[in-house]
């Protein structure tokens, strides 16, 4: 394939007008186009969403492959060409399930890859169960999770956890070069979240959400991340967060350990209802997720990555280089697949997603192949 005239998002140059050939999967030229005809498309990289849970009426936890396959078609097709779906608070024998369904599951064109697991629960604070399921909560375990790395062949590369709560920082100091910790769902203090990082964390989850937030005489887990410069998931779906704290953060964090995140959950891609999250009901109004037992609890977002870096760029005036880096090679590298996804380079695959110059999706070529 020959991707002619387009205003690509290069690593280091940013846009360019540029010539992409694609051979075998994988880019093998990147030429600047010299001619005087504007661009036909802007170009950037297959997005990479490392924390959601759902769409199409379907959900990573329900361990069901069909669903699997409905939720990774739905992912591709809107861009999101790299997947690691996360889990939510349950017991050990519904986690085996959901690793045996991820294990099953082909990575085949037309379908977003799964490139990992995102263990999100059941290592976290009652205090700040935010949507999951208070039932299954449990101490961080480290026996339990050789079990289910081991079972899941090393496809966990985010845990979740509350470092405040029992055996949280022996399981950061076991595990913190093995997987991404990402402190989560906590009521932890600047000082413990210090520790955590200090120990081998090295992420936060959804910042802002399901955590202590920002005081000048109790700094919490934001400053403590800030100051060790952590990775930091953000969800720019409009909702979560306001669009001046979504400006503030960019400004705030190094642009390198920015993460955007969809967090959405089976509702995504269809209307207002009821739906499900966590083996817990959910309500949809005016695309806002809430707990029907408590509105007052946001539960996930409908909204899936490309959109929320559309948002971010179009309605919050984030930067387009830093929504679009936040979206993919970040991501990517938080993980580890950065050698084959995350940004347009000879050597990766070529998984590109054109739009028009407002950021709406026109088309996405799936190594090599249009979807």
């Amino acid at each position: 394939m020959l991707i002619e005239n387009v205003n690509a998002f290069l690593p280091e140059e940013g846009f360019k007008k540029v010539d992409i050939q694609i051979d075998n999967k994988k880019i093998i030229s990147i030429t600047e186009n010299k001619s005087d005809k504007e661009a036909d498309f802007m170009a950037i990289p297959g997005l990479c969403d490392v924390h959601f849970h759902g769409a199409m009426n379907h959900d990573f936890g329900d361990a069901d492959l069909e669903g699997l396959n409905v939720i990774g078609e739905y992912e591709a097709k809107n861009g999101v060409l790299a997947i690691a779906p996360a889990t939510m608070t349950f017991d050990e024998e519904r986690l085996n399930r959901i690793i045996d369904t991820a294990n099953s599951y082909e990575n085949l064109t037309g379908k977003a890859d799964l490139v990992g697991i995102n263990m999100e629960g059941p290592f976290i604070s009652p205090e700040k169960i935010g949507a999951q399921n208070p039932k299954f909560i449990k101490e961080p375990d480290i026996n339990m999770f050789k079990r289910l790395q081991d079972r899941a062949k090393g496809k966990f590369k985010i845990v979740d956890l509350a470092p405040e709560v029992n055996n949280a920082m022996e399981f950061i100091k076991q595990f913190g070069k093995e997987v991404k910790i990402s402190i989560a769902h906590t009521c932890t203090d600047y000082d413990i979240a210090k520790k955590a990082f200090e120990n081998g964390a090295a992420h936060l989850t959804h910042i802002y959400n399901a955590m202590p937030g920002i005081h000048h005489r109790n700094p919490g887990p934001i400053i403590a991340a800030y100051e060790e410069n952590a990775e930091i998931e953000m969800i720019a779906d409009g909702l979560h967060i306001h669009p001046a704290v979504v400006r503030f953060t960019f400004d705030m964090f190094d642009e390198d350990k920015i993460i955007l995140i969809s967090d959405s959950m089976m509702a995504c891609g269809l209307p207002d209802g009821e739906y499900e999250l966590g083996a817990q009901r959910v309500t949809v109004n005016n695309a806002k997720a809430t707990l029907t037992r408590d509105p007052s609890v946001l539960a996930g977002s409908v909204t899936n990555l490309f959109e929320c870096m559309r948002r971010a760029i179009v309605e919050m005036n984030v930067p387009a280089p830093k929504a679009i880096k936040a979206a993919t090679i970040n991501p990517a590298k938080s993980i580890g697949i950065d050698d084959e996804f995350g940004s347009i380079e000879v050597g990766k695959f070529g998984n590109i997603v054109l739009t028009d110059n407002k950021f709406n999706l026109k088309k996405v070529i799936q190594k090599g192949k249009f979807l």
